[in-house]
């Protein structure tokens, strides 16, 4: 499994475990963004892009459920993994409830933790057809986007895009055929929502959904008073 490009938002109170975790994680190639509070960490998942999600359960501020209703608000394919001390079956069945994908319960091995890790992302990947290669290439309809080289491909055609156009084709295609929050958006790419960066966003939106359109395959709508979507025509995915 290619794990050097997968970034973990890792949220766990407990700052000596935090840091154990951390080091592993990072030691095995991940990227990790250590939390020390709910609140903390669903900050830091509305202005950062992350690949998974492991949230300790009982967190000050905001526990781990609630960080979890929270993101899956904006972001319904993300991995969650929650980590606790509780074995009850009712907080597992919480868990899963709010979000959650697998349920670790503490004390466990580092190896355990990689496992779990592992396991989710090949179900997703599996299931929901992931369409980002390691090298940050995407395949959209009929069309080619290079993430890292910043360049749309379209009818053979390559344009060179800014990197706020990248960033947001980025997140439209990791949201493919779901809406994309546009609050959502602007943190995690302008880190807030006012209403300049707002206007300065639709621009970006007109210029891309202009691009796009040469692709019969590809659609990119407003959803009204939420955010937009780019609908990949189903002969065009992968």
């Amino acid at each position: 499994m290619e794990t050097e490009k997968l970034k973990i938002l890792l949220a766990e109170d407990d700052r000596n475990l935090g840091g154990i975790l951390r080091t592993y994680l990072e030691a095995k190639g991940f990227s990790v963004r250590l939390c020390v509070n709910g609140q903390e960490a669903f900050d830091a998942f509305n202005k950062e892009p992350f690949d998974f999600c492991i949230l300790d359960v009982m967190m000050p501020i905001k526990d781990g459920f609630t960080v979890a209703s929270d993101i899956r608000q904006i972001d319904s394919r993300i991995p969650i993994l929650f980590l606790t001390a509780k074995s009850q079956e009712e907080d597992k069945l919480k868990g899963f409830q709010s979000g959650g994908d697998d349920y670790l319960t503490k004390p466990f091995s580092m190896e355990e933790l990689l496992a779990r890790v592992e396991a989710i992302m090949r179900r997703i990947n599996v299931a929901g057809g992931a369409s980002q290669s390691a090298n940050g290439a995407f395949e959209i309809g009929k069309s080619k986007f290079d993430y890292n080289r910043q360049i749309l491909t379209i009818n053979g055609k390559e344009l060179k895009l800014t990197s706020k156009e990248t960033e947001l084709l980025k997140l439209l295609c990791d949201h493919k055929n779901q809406t994309l929050d546009r609050s959502f958006a602007l943190n995690r790419i302008w880190h807030n929502d006012s209403y300049f960066n707002a206007r300065s966003m639709d621009v970006y939106i007109a210029k891309l959904r202009k691009y796009l359109k040469e692709d019969p395959s590809l659609e990119l709508i407003n959803v009204h008073g939420i955010g937009f979507k780019l609908i990949v025509n189903q002969l065009g995915l992968i």
